[in-house]
């Protein structure tokens, strides 16, 4: 799994189901970034992953031009190097957006990001380091919505610092529980400037096979719903991704 709570439950999930169905599962959880895995993908050393459509599709097609779900998902399949290969798409996104505090929404009129051009106050944006230098960072943000911000790495506290006004305009991803508990509000972004990023296996091509009738329907049963309540378990109740796992999989029928 990627380096990330959430990526890992998935991972959690993915492993119990194999090993339901007979596999021996090695779990290599926590790697970190795709420049982190994406080798050991490539050499074998991993073989499945769970993974984002828009995010892994613009890892290996920076310039692609598709947004839309179905459009992201047939790009990427054709993006891929030989030897790896993505199952079907989850319903489920955890993918980028803009928030803003429901106070500095309701001060500015703010549903969209387009509305942030008219906002007479400078704008700071917070996310991760590598935030800066995305096609959906600050350049995107100017080319497709006329927005100029500041950029500040913000890391692991960005919805502190945009919760204590250090930042005004945050990064953060779809499914993240504090967007609820924080009270913050998502911008809708008509222009698609995030690709849409449905939850995906991401796997070694020969094993497609074999894992495809066990990894597919759990895609099809994980729902944004059900994704943002793993991670409230994870983030508010401090559950184990294991526990959450299975608690999941006995839940939709997985599992005895």
């Amino acid at each position: 799994s990627q380096a990330y709570y959430s990526n890992e439950i998935i991972a959690e999930i993915y492993a119990q189901a194999l090993e339901q169905a007979g596999f021996t599962v090695t779990r290599n959880f926590q790697i970190g970034q795709r420049d982190a895995y994406i080798p050991a993908l490539e050499n074998g050393e991993v073989q499945v992953f769970p993974e984002y459509t828009g995010n892994l599709l613009q890892f290996y097609d920076p310039d692609t031009t598709a947004t839309k779900s179905d459009e992201v998902y047939a790009a990427l399949q054709d993006a891929l190097p030989d030897g790896l290969a993505v199952l079907d798409q989850s319903p489920a996104t955890d993918q980028d957006s803009y928030n803003v505090t429901r106070e500095f929404a309701e001060e500015h009129s703010l549903r969209s990001i387009a509305d942030l051009a008219d906002v007479d106050v400078p704008l700071v944006l917070g996310g991760a380091p590598e935030l800066e230098e995305r096609p959906y960072g600050p350049k995107g943000l100017e080319s497709v919505y006329g927005v100029t911000v500041e950029f500040q790495a913000t890391g692991d506290t960005t919805v502190d610092s945009l919760t204590q006004g250090v930042i005004n305009l945050a990064n953060v991803y779809s499914a993240d529980p504090r967007i609820e508990s924080a009270d913050l509000v998502t911008l809708e972004d008509p222009e698609g400037l995030f690709l849409a990023s449905n939850v995906v296996p991401l796997v070694s091509a020969d094993i497609v096979d074999e894992v495809a009738g066990i990894l597919n329907p759990i895609s099809a049963a994980l729902t944004p719903e059900g994704l943002v309540a793993m991670n409230v378990e994870s983030v508010d109740q401090q559950k184990s991704a294991a526990d959450i796992a299975t608690e999941w999989l006995q839940g939709n029928g997985f599992l005895d």
